[in-house]
């Protein structure tokens, strides 16, 4: 298992990511400040600071299974926000 480090780096990475691309995409379509596009950056927020929470849980039974789990979900609504990203374009 890669450090908590390593896995809050990702998910900061990953989330931001998504967050620039909403920008990239508003830039790119003069669609500055769009409805649809802060959404996506609301729910990333949301995302971060949900995943956080729980990657700095302490009280749980098997820490690696947990974060494991923690990774996962990161994948899912990461790739659940990257679909809604691209019905926007």
């Amino acid at each position: 298992m890669a450090s908590i480090r390593d896995l809050k780096k990702d998910i900061n990475f990953v989330l931001g990511d998504i967050i620039e691309a909403v920008y990239f995409w508003e830039a790119s379509t003069k669609s500055k400040d769009s409805k649809d596009g802060s959404k996506i950056i609301d729910k990333a927020i949301v995302i971060f600071d949900d995943l956080i929470v729980k990657v700095n849980k302490k009280d749980v039974d098997n820490r690696s299974k947990h974060l494991a789990s923690v990774r996962k979900e990161l994948e899912e609504k990461a790739s659940g926000l990257i679909d809604e990203l691209n019905k926007l374009s």
